[in-house]
């Protein structure tokens, strides 16, 4: 038995029958299933999809109202004219079974099933990253106990799979910046640190450098609201004493490493010694403030401000590649074959006239990724397609370019690109 209710209505336990409205509208790829994830609740509730119809044979029925809610409903009702009554059939009601991950499993899982997980442990990894923040404003230590559990938790994401936590930080939008950027830093480090088969200790020192090296910023005598919440548009004067404050603060704390600290104090510093704060050069960087420089400048320059969008990541490494002197060319090498040569969020044109996302990395071949095609130049007009393995689709198709959607009239991308990754990830599951 069919049944339209408001969105709001919806509960764990509903079989949701069909999703009203445009699919861009909603965060989910299928349009049938029994909600049974409190993610994917919250996900529909915080969408644009103006009612839902469930099926009440298979799931849930909404809940009975109490007797003051149908007088207040009964109140704003006009009159109507009455009815025979027909008992309805009692329905076998499926309760909804909500297990709790473990988040510190590293067993290996596909992109699909590691992207709930992976969402979890942005949202609680968040909430220790921005206590850190207003712990160092109001002038407490940090607590090295707060912050490992957030290595420990996106390390094994990284280890049950490579791309998701990556690929969630770079398409999820998130207007408090100074966090996000601190959590894809610290996960951008780990990755590469795996990447350069570095020992488990010095890639989780790399994750806590990552984590930590822009503490500083919160110490500015700035209110980052008039800002946007976003750094990068502070004077480079103000901004740049970020470095010293941190390193000062997270020192005098103690229980930070050596390695670390480094990291915090160098990260900044570039190969033709023209960085700062000291203009350090060559092998005088030590290595973790090698790393940290590059997943710092990529994270940056491919994050969206609040004007809009920010540089396609697989151009923003090509011209990371021209900026000769700035990072050492071997670890650049390792990112680059770590995220891909398009990764993951990266807007190409496909020898078909569509333009695609890249929503995964083929670990065979990371010059061909897996995209979603999502409008065709052709009519111009957005498409519902299947994704492509470009490296199993035997010719059919492949990347010409990347480019912008901005110039094909593709407004507000941030949005469509979190929810074409959001798709793509749950169309598995």
């Amino acid at each position: 038995m069919l049944k339209r209710i408001s969105v709001s209505d919806v509960e764990l336990g509903m079989f949701v029958h069909k999703l009203e409205g445009s699919w861009f509208k909603h965060p989910f790829w299928k349009s049938r299933f029994l909600l049974q994830d409190e993610a994917m609740l919250h996900d529909l509730h915080a969408s644009d999809v103006p009612a839902v119809v469930i099926d009440i044979s298979k799931g849930y029925d909404v809940r009975p109202l109490t007797a003051a809610q149908r007088a207040e409903s009964q109140a704003r009702q006009p009159p109507r004219l009455a009815r025979p009554f027909i008992r309805a059939r009692p329905q076998n009601r499926i309760a909804p079974t909500v297990q709790k991950p473990d988040l510190r499993s590293t067993a290996p899982l596909s992109m699909a099933r590691e992207f709930g997980l992976a969402k979890q442990v942005a949202g609680k990894s968040r909430k220790a990253i921005s206590r850190v923040f207003l712990e160092s404003r109001l002038g407490k230590s940090i607590k090295v106990s707060v912050v490992e559990p957030v290595i420990e938790d996106i390390f094994a994401s990284m280890q049950r799979n490579p791309h998701a936590f990556n690929g969630l930080m770079r398409c999820k939008r998130d207007n408090d910046y100074i966090y996000r950027h601190a959590l894809a830093v610290s996960a951008l480090m780990i990755s590469l640190g795996r990447q350069m088969k570095l020992p488990p200790a010095q890639i989780r020192e790399a994750g806590m450098a990552g984590l930590l090296m822009d503490v500083g910023i919160g110490l500015l005598p700035v209110d980052l609201s008039q800002y946007s919440g976003d750094y990068r548009n502070l004077d480079p004067a103000i901004l740049n004493r970020h470095i010293m404050l941190g390193y000062e603060y997270l020192d005098a704390g103690g229980g930070i490493s050596p390695a670390v600290l480094d990291v915090v104090l160098n990260h900044h510093e570039l190969m033709d010694g023209t960085g700062f704060p000291n203009r350090l050069s060559g092998a005088r960087i030590d290595r973790l403030s090698r790393m940290a420089a590059i997943c710092d400048a990529y994270d940056s320059m491919v994050s969206d401000t609040a004007d809009g969008s920010g540089m396609d990541p697989a151009s923003s490494l090509q011209q990371m590649k021209m900026m000769k002197g700035w990072f050492d060319p071997d670890i650049l090498d390792k990112f680059v074959e770590t995220l891909g040569v398009f990764p993951i969020g990266s807007v190409v044109l496909l020898r078909s006239d569509r333009l695609a996302m890249v929503v995964a990395q083929d670990p065979a071949d990371y010059t061909r990724p897996r995209v979603k095609p999502f409008y065709t130049n052709v009519t111009g007009k957005f498409i519902r397609a299947e994704e492509i393995a470009l490296s199993n689709c035997y010719g059919k198709d492949e990347i010409v370019e990347t480019v912008e959607p901005s110039d094909f009239g593709i407004e507000d991308f941030p949005k469509l690109r979190e929810r074409l990754f959001e798709n793509a990830h749950k169309s598995d599951l």
